[in-house]
């Protein structure tokens, strides 16, 4: 299929892409604004001529983050432009970044809209995040010469095989690629395997081991666990979570409860239209909950905290003694394992990690990683770590040095970025 079918095909779809927008908003209402900007009408007001940065959701905005930071100090003069396609994507940009960017969705990846959006921005620079990988968008930028960066690129055997079946529109839309920043020495293989130019791959590594925590965090977490009178409760945290995980991780918190009646869950799922459906959960479990958006305070008698709130999770992480990262007891391929690491926490998951296999492999190489399958371990584990601090501070320690280990990836990435500009 080259570029040519592929368009057709997405407009002939577009009635299939309208269906399935309108059940997202049925889920959560937010899929229904903004629907102008997905087809390029109604973008806010963008000052032209700087950097446009692509992260498609939440995890590619996080990763997102420390580079365009650094390109904000660098790069003060430059406007800069982050797009995504989720609202999640879009609370989380406006709570990392507020008024210092300017934001939208990207429109669809049909010809005319990826048009519209390149006169309107006008960057002098493209960078798309991980392998959000848009043909037409791509060939936009190539025609204007505006060359695409493909940073912290990553790429599966599973995506290399899906991508290989549609070679006559991959090869030529990796060929319009200025350079692909990947993360390992292997997904630089696959790239160059499907038609990417061999001098435009380079391995830089991931940036997401260049998370920097700024102590006022930890102060803050430490200062409200006072106001909770939990100093010295028992905290764990279930981040992440996805539909199916969420009684995993209950009937894990009522086994810990037989044992520790003061253990305190702090239950984060993933997608803002599951918040009510958790809270609920909990309370028909017969468990005494808070929700995070109450801003009441943690009360003895409270066994969970449902965090209801977004760009919060580091925050509710350095609350926590021990963390559960999900998107992995159920087959979603799990989420950033590095964040509550970097915040010294050990850290668990389910067994499902296949969008984070490298950096899963180098946790528990080291230790600082353990997988559950099921309630039972999950809260054996958490029980366990509580009663042998010294376990708990081995891994915390071989956390935060896989993460010293790998650092670096993101002044690479800004030197590469450097040259094109």
């Amino acid at each position: 299929m080259n570029r040519t079918l592929y368009t057709l095909l997405f407009h002939l779809g577009l009635p299939l892409v309208a269906l399935r927008l309108a059940w997202r908003a049925w889920r959560a209402p937010a899929y229904a604004r903004r629907i102008g900007e997905r087809f390029a009408f109604g973008l806010p007001a963008i000052k032209p001529g700087g950097i446009w940065v692509h992260a498609v959701s939440v995890g590619e905005s996080i990763a997102a983050a420390p580079m365009v930071r650094a390109l904000l100090e660098r790069y003060p003069d430059l406007p800069i432009t982050i797009t995504c396609m989720t609202p999640t994507g879009s609370e989380r940009i406006r709570a990392l970044f507020g008024d210092r960017v300017q934001h939208c969705y990207l429109p669809y990846d049909l010809p005319w809209a990826a048009a519209r959006f390149l006169d309107r921005v006008r960057p002098k620079l493209a960078v798309i995040m991980e392998t959000e990988l848009w043909p037409n968008h791509i060939h936009q930028c190539a025609r204007r010469g505006v060359p695409v960066v493909l940073a912290n690129a990553r790429l599966s055997e599973r995506s290399a095989r899906g991508y290989a079946r549609f070679g006559k529109l991959t090869a030529p839309m990796l060929a319009e690629l200025s350079w692909i920043a990947v993360q390992t020495e292997a997904e630089a293989a696959r790239f160059r395997a499907l038609g990417a130019r061999s001098e435009c791959v380079g391995v830089t590594g991931s940036i997401k081991y260049d998370l920097r925590i700024d102590p006022a965090l930890l102060q803050r977490a430490g200062e409200l666990r006072s106001q909770w009178g939990a100093g010295a409760r028992p905290v764990w945290i279930a981040a992440s979570t996805h539909a199916g995980e969420d009684e995993v991780v209950l009937a894990a918190h009522k086994t810990l409860l037989a044992q520790r009646p003061d253990a305190l869950l702090i239950l984060v799922p993933r997608h803002p239209e599951r918040f009510g459906p958790v809270f609920e959960l909990c309370r028909r479990e017969g468990l005494a909950a808070v929700r995070r958006s109450s801003g009441a305070l943690v009360a003895q008698t409270d066994s969970v905290l449902v965090g209801d709130t977004m760009g919060e999770l580091l925050f509710l992480y350095a609350l926590a003694d021990i963390a559960f990262v999900g998107g992995s007891l159920v087959p979603n391929g799990g989420h950033n394992l590095l964040e509550p690491a970097a915040l010294g926490k050990p850290v668990l998951s389910g067994p499902h990690l296949f969008n984070f296999l490298e950096i899963a492999a180098q946790l528990r190489d080291a230790g600082a990683l353990a997988e559950v399958a099921d309630a039972d371990q999950l809260a054996a584990q958490v029980g366990a770590l509580w009663i042998d601090t010294g376990r708990a501070q081995a891994m915390r320690e071989a956390g935060l040095g896989v993460l010293k280990a790998n650092q670096g990836a993101l002044e690479r990435l800004l030197g590469g970025i450097a040259r094109l500009l």
